[in-house]
């Protein structure tokens, strides 16, 4: 879930869609799915968004168009950054050596995974791109055959 920002976190649903680059609808889905949390709701159930929802949003986007994961690995992505944010900020709260081996062993052990399914997702592209070059070259070698048969 997306932290509430407390410096510009009063941007409408409207607002917030515009800059987002998405619609209002996406917005509640996104809600809906657990993927983002407004920043606050006013009275009347008014959802209110701040820049670090306006990034998150952005994130989303960058993961489905980009890396081409559906919203469920994006869900998975995100609870794993969110854990490592959450990490990150042990981290600096405490000189401590043994809270920060544990906080570096819950970073990697957070990172894996993603690593993973990053690997896997490239894998598969590697693939659907190895496909599309041998039609390429099949559409080529047919279209000379044709030309030099004139």
């Amino acid at each position: 879930m997306s932290q509430p920002t407390r410096e510009c976190a009063d941007l409408r649903i409207g607002e917030a869609a515009l800059r987002a680059g998405v619609s209002e609808r996406t917005l509640r889905y996104y809600e809906e799915l657990g993927l983002l949390c407004p920043a606050t709701h006013r009275p009347g159930g008014n959802r209110r968004y701040g820049d670090a929802e306006i990034e998150r949003v952005q994130r989303i986007r960058h993961l489905q168009e980009l890396v081409g994961l559906n919203l469920d690995e994006i869900r998975c992505v995100l609870a794993s950054e969110d854990r490592i944010g959450a990490l990150r900020a042990q981290w600096h709260a405490s000189e401590d050596r043994e809270m920060r081996t544990g906080v570096l062993r819950d970073a990697i052990a957070a990172t894996e995974p993603l690593v993973t399914q990053v690997t896997d997702r490239r894998q598969q592209l590697d693939a659907f791109l190895g496909e599309l070059k041998e039609r390429l070259e099949r559409y080529r070698a047919l279209l000379e055959e044709l030309e030099t048969a004139q």
